[in-house]
Parts: structure tokens; C-alpha cells; sequence
């Protein structure tokens, strides 16, 4: 480790990764969401928009650095390597691409919330199992972890790699707390089922599996609105 603290610059990446996580993590905890919502109910319609906002526009700064401040190589995908490692990019890609038609698109960027005029704390987007959340529970952190894991290295992008890793573990511990908070009993069975981050093919769920969690949840979500 003595490339990270021998380079200044590589201290101060590390720290802006750091506040950027800790930001992230901060304005996306339901005990900031509350507390604007107790005390400037009006400003939640704008909540998720300006959370994407902020999340693109802090990450601009560490990303940059990432490149910008690129050391000599510790290691290279070469010969044959190089092709399993675009192979694997690629099929990173696609499976973000794909992933895309099963999410609600307007509740995950905040439009829904805005012309709404929603008022509340809670992501309103039902549990929707699709074909990769059978397999690991967070797709998306997945798929990125192969897209980082599978570049050449050099002493920035190994310190960008190796926190972003650390932060998608914590960050996907944090985020289960609110999915449970939302959806109750149904996800903390597939929690149970389902692994986080690298699918184990003992270990996921039939169709019929997932409509049924789906459906649990929906009945639970009604009958605490009933209630």
C-alpha cells in the first residue's frame, strides 16, 4: 500500500470518494428524507430529482481524477485475457441496458414524484422481482463491479475500484433497511433466498417464486394502507 500513501493525489482522491459515498449514503437515508418532509413537506416532490442531480454532479469531480491522475500500470488483461475482459464488459453493458425495461423509470429519476406532488418519504415503486434480481439482489452493483474489475490497473482506478467495492457492500446493507422498511416480510424472505452481489446457482429464485414474493408484498403493502 505504500503507492497510496507515498501520492498525495491519491490521498486526495481517496477522500473525495469518501465524502461523495458519505453524501450519497446521507441525502439517500430515510432520517434526512423525514426530516425534509416534517419540515419542508413542499420540497419533496422535488426530492429524487434533486438527489440524481446531486449524485451526477458530485461524482464528476472523483471520477475525473480517477483518469486524470493515472499512474504506471500494476496490472493488464494481455493476450487472450483481453478479450475475456471485454467479453465480460460487454455483457456488463447489455445487461444494464436490458435491466432497464424492468425498472419504473420515472419513479427511479423523480419525474412521477414531481408532477405528482408527492409528499412522501417512501419510494412508492412496488417489490418487481425481474430476471437478474432472482439472481443477486442488487443487479446493478453487480454488473458494475464487473465493469471495474475487468480494466487494466493503475494505482487510481485501483484505489476508485477498491472503494467503490467497500461502498456498494455498506451502501447495499443501508439499502435493504429501507426495502424492508417498505416491503416487509416479502423481502426479507428473498433476502434469505437470494444473494447480494454474485449469483450462486443454487441459490436463486423460479418465476413463480418471485411472482409469489411480489404478491406477498402487495398484500401486505394494502393491508397497511387499509390499516
Amino acid at each position: 500500500m505504500h503507492w497510496l500513501f507515498d501520492n498525495p493525489h491519491l490521498l486526495w482522491l481517496a477522500a473525495l470518494w469518501l465524502a461523495y459515498f458519505a453524501l450519497h449514503s446521507l441525502l439517500a437515508s430515510l432520517t434526512v428524507k423525514g426530516w425534509v418532509a416534517r419540515r419542508r413537506p413542499e420540497w419533496m416532490r422535488a426530492y429524487r430529482l434533486t438527489f440524481n442531480g446531486v449524485a451526477v454532479l458530485t461524482l464528476i469531480p472523483p471520477l475525473a481524477l480517477t483518469f486524470l491522475w493515472r499512474g504506471e500500470s500494476l496490472w493488464r488483461w494481455d493476450g487472450p485475457w483481453r478479450f475475456v475482459s471485454w467479453g465480460l464488459q460487454g455483457l456488463a453493458l447489455l445487461g444494464f441496458v436490458w435491466s432497464l425495461r424492468h425498472y419504473d423509470t420515472a419513479e427511479f429519476l423523480g419525474t412521477r414524484q414531481w408532477r405528482a406532488h408527492s409528499h412522501s418519504v417512501a419510494d412508492q415503486e412496488s417489490l418487481h422481482l425481474s430476471p437478474l434480481h432472482r439472481w443477486v439482489r442488487h443487479p446493478w452493483y453487480a454488473l458494475g463491479l464487473v465493469l471495474i474489475w475487468t480494466r487494466d490497473m493503475d494505482p487510481a482506478l485501483l484505489l476508485t475500484a477498491t472503494l467503490a467495492t467497500l461502498y456498494f457492500l455498506l451502501g447495499s446493507r443501508l439499502e435493504e433497511r429501507k426495502l424492508l422498511s417498505y416491503h416487509g416480510p416479502a423481502y426479507a424472505e428473498y433476502r434469505r433466498l437470494v444473494p447480494a452481489l454474485v449469483p450462486v446457482p443454487w441459490r436463486h429464485l423460479s418465476r413463480a417464486k418471485a411472482a409469489a414474493l411480489e404478491a406477498r408484498a402487495a398484500r401486505d403493502r394494502a393491508a397497511l394502507g387499509d390499516g
